[in-house]
């Protein structure tokens, strides 16, 4: 193992592996912003801040993370993802896992598949092995993209404070926060000055949409959770209504509500 990667603004997917007797096999994927101090809270029990799903079933070894995120939001969705593939409709073609198969094997099978797929192969991840006792090859034909390198050695998230209008803003604010697809166009942001979403409108149009509406009357911002008029936003965007090509934008975010079951 090479010597320790400083990281900043370090936002990663970490999978976890038991090497209790009594549970040992068992897995666990998880988010931090931390990796160091996330297992010492795993190992430490749910008092010190660790899941209750692995609270009192150590010691655990993080062997594997995956880093380069964008933001918290893309981080989450890919954790949820990868702990419930057969509910993400990205992931549905993954086949399940056999009756033979160790579930560390199938974790590793489905972030294989994951790497490979929209959102996340346009994504600049680093794939980390952390214990290289517990290294697995990706299949031949699912590798990570090339621009997504596999890296061994332990890692250090560095805290650099506040992000303010810099080199790290200017790197994600092309990304829409709730598709992770770059943004061609002018970003939907929210009316809150605090919040720093920004969005294509059709994602946005898509995520306030309730089902029975053509038109989205209101909704809460995903990332501040703040309920705003989607007029407001619109009137925020483009100054009017009549600037905005709303039939694409509400032809689509039906089109998700009535096909799309996630």
């Amino acid at each position: 193992m090479s010597e320790a990667r400083v990281v900043e603004h370090f936002f990663g997917v970490y999978l976890l592996y038991c090497l209790n007797p009594k549970y040992k096999g068992r897995t666990y994927v998880g988010y931090t912003v931390d990796p160091n101090r996330r297992i010492k809270q795993h190992n430490k029990g749910k008092k010190h801040g660790g899941a209750w799903k692995t609270s009192n079933k150590g010691p655990w070894t993080m062997v594997l993370i995956v880093h380069g995120f964008p933001n918290d939001v893309s981080a989450l969705r890919f954790e949820w993802a990868w702990q419930h593939p057969h509910v993400s409709r990205r992931l549905r073609h993954v086949p399940k896992k056999k009756p033979r198969e160790k579930i560390y094997d199938f974790h590793i099978r489905v972030l294989s598949e994951m790497l490979s797929v929209a959102p996340w192969y346009r994504l600049p991840l680093t794939v980390r092995w952390l214990n290289e006792e517990f290294i697995r090859p990706f299949p031949v034909e699912k590798q990570p993209p090339n621009h997504m390198p596999i890296c061994h050695g332990p890692v250090i998230s560095k805290k650099v404070g506040s992000l303010k209008k810099g080199a790290i803003e200017e790197q994600v604010l092309n990304l829409c926060n709730i598709c992770y697809e770059l943004i061609d166009e002018k970003q939907m942001r929210c009316l809150n000055l605090n919040c720093d979403l920004n969005s294509h409108i059709v994602c946005l149009s898509k995520y306030f949409l309730q089902p029975g509406e053509y038109v989205p009357v209101e909704g809460k911002c995903p990332k501040c959770k703040h309920t705003f008029l989607w007029g407001d936003l619109v009137r925020k965007y483009k100054g009017c209504y009549n600037n905005l090509d709303m039939e694409l934008a509400l032809d689509n975010a039906n089109e998700f509500y009535y096909s799309d079951s996630e």
